[in-house]
């Protein structure tokens, strides 16, 4: 059986519609707030041996960033980043994307 390792998700920042598209949206502003409601800069989450999502976390953005997660879990690397065991990653909200590091323990 492969090992597996813990790792930590780091939310590191959160964009706004504003700051994605350069000006407000009113479509954005008058449906949704402006910023990622469910998580906040410097939030730390720690995945364990069985892969589980972490309490807290968002189920959206897990499902984005689990392949990364999967991949170091496993013990791979990602050639373009120059530290082994990480990898940033975000979610796939287009409008408010939050953004993660990843790292093995």
């Amino acid at each position: 059986m492969a090992k597996r390792h813990p790792l930590k998700i780091t939310v590191i920042q959160k964009l706004s519609s504003k700051e994605v598209f350069g000006k407000p949206l009113p479509e954005v502003s008058e449906e949704m707030a402006p910023y990622c409601d469910r998580l906040e800069v410097g939030q730390e989450f720690k995945v364990d041996e069985s892969g589980a999502m972490p309490a807290g976390f968002c189920t959206w953005a897990w499902h984005d960033i689990y392949p990364a997660v999967t991949g170091l879990r496993f013990g791979g690397n990602y050639p373009w980043i120059k530290k082994d065991g990480m990898i940033y990653s975000c979610c796939s909200d287009g409008a408010r994307p939050v953004f993660f590091k990843i790292e093995r323990l």
